[in-house]
């Protein structure tokens, strides 16, 4: 994606592109596996590609997420542009706007090419910076009470997520650009059904994903193939760094991830189309009306708390979910809602080492702010005070808003309480 981009800048180009774009990188390698210096060898590689590509860039570590800020979890405004402004003057603010990049482009670019991520040193002497100890152990301990590889990695992409998010609207972008592949999310199209996200699926895998409101994410790479991407980076010698994933060396059936993939790999081998009639039977999906956000003097709806999408458990009584709660609460895998914070709220060996305290919010009290898919991922996760703070100040927060609510409930008037005319 970074060398057609390139292309697509360049002056000989028919079609220029014209936005200004950024690269981050996120590493990963604490809980992939990597030790300190292989992980430093790694930023040394990706930095040397991306400062050569000329663009703007930012390396993260998936350890700051635990100095995100709350609001990293709440839908940003919308920012389209005025419905009063002409396409003539749209067009001549491009123009003014273009001629001033041109004036100061070699200044600028070099200004923003080594700009750092807030409280993080230079790129430069991102080789020396010795790795935060405290938080890699905060990752680690969380990762480590998860039970299953399934939850890891979906924990890891919600994470991964909401640092690209944060960077996003830190250093002003509008669009983020994800390099997913057409076989990419073909497995992801058919993974999310087996967790349970059918709700969210066509923004998890369509061309453009409008859950977070300020930042739009796009996936251009959708129509290329995995095969196809392959051949072209080795054909025109695109610079490769290649590191450990979190299921690197797992064992086939280790995850449905895994399952999904050698599946679909499998079912390509033999039959050409199976990908291609995947992703294609996605793409006639679309977003339900409460995802692309509230009409006007609507309510907002209520989003999960790990995904941002909007909550697709508030069925009726007699559907599948709630039959599954009800087996579940027969069956003591789940307390009843009601019941106080106490020895249920941590399990297992979590507890025994005491990282949890019972000051913490239950987990039938946590349980409710999570879409299906993200309650099977925090069921697996023995420990929730390992989560990051900002995700449980804002289950703290969004608890207490409920509470509130059910008290003055009798008080409030609903919309269709009162007609016009009447006060």
């Amino acid at each position: 994606m970074l060398r057609q981009v390139q292309e697509g800048l360049r002056r000989e180009t028919a079609k220029k592109l014209r936005f200004v774009p950024g690269i981050i990188y996120v590493d990963e390698g604490a809980v992939c596996g990597q030790s300190p210096a292989e992980r430093e060898e790694t930023l040394l590689q990706m930095e040397a590609i991306l400062r050569a590509s000329g663009f703007p860039y930012h390396l993260a570590r998936l350890e700051e997420v635990f100095d995100l800020p709350g609001s990293v979890l709440q839908r940003g405004p919308h920012r389209p542009a005025g419905p009063g402004a002409s396409y003539k003057e749209a067009v001549e603010s491009f123009i003014h706007q273009h001629r001033q990049a041109e004036g100061g482009a070699p200044e600028r670019l070099a200004e923003l090419s080594t700009r750092a991520m807030p409280g993080a040193e230079t790129p430069g002497g991102r080789g020396a910076r010795p790795l935060a100890a405290a938080r890699t152990e905060q990752l680690l301990q969380l990762f480590g009470s998860v039970k299953t590889l399934t939850a890891k990695e979906e924990l890891l992409q919600a994470l991964r997520t909401h640092l690209i998010l944060h960077t996003a609207r830190a250093q002003g972008y509008s669009k983020v650009l994800m390099g997913d592949s057409c076989t990419r999310l073909a497995v992801k199209l058919l993974t999310n059904l087996s967790l349970g996200r059918g709700a969210s699926l066509a923004m998890d895998t369509g061309f453009s994903d409008d859950r977070h409101g300020d930042v739009l994410v796009v996936r251009p790479m959708r129509e290329y193939s995995a095969k196809e991407i392959a051949f072209y980076n080795r054909l025109f010698g695109v610079p490769t760094v290649l590191t450990p994933a979190l299921d690197t060396r797992a064992p086939e059936k280790a995850s449905i991830h895994r399952v999904i993939e050698r599946f679909l790999y499998g079912l390509q081998a033999e039959f050409p189309s199976t990908v291609s009639t995947v992703y294609r039977t996605g793409e006639k999906l679309s977003a339900a009306p409460g995802d692309a956000g509230p009409a006007p003097g609507a309510a907002e709806p209520e989003r999960c708390l790990l995904c941002l999408c909007t909550l697709d458990t508030n069925v009726e009584e007699g559907s599948a979910l709630q039959a599954i709660l009800v087996s579940e609460q027969l069956s003591g895998e789940r307390p009843p809602a009601a019941s106080p914070a106490g020895p249920g709220a941590c399990a297992g060996a979590a507890e025994q080492r005491g990282c949890c305290t019972h000051a913490t919010a239950p987990r039938a009290d946590f349980l409710p702010l999570l879409c299906y898919g993200c309650r099977l991922t925090i069921k697996d996760t023995a420990c929730l005070e390992s989560l990051p703070p900002y995700v449980r100040s804002e289950a703290a927060r969004r608890s207490r808003r409920a509470a509130m609510k059910q008290q003055i409930q009798e008080f409030l008037l609903e919309d269709d309480a009162v007609t016009p005319g009447e006060s």
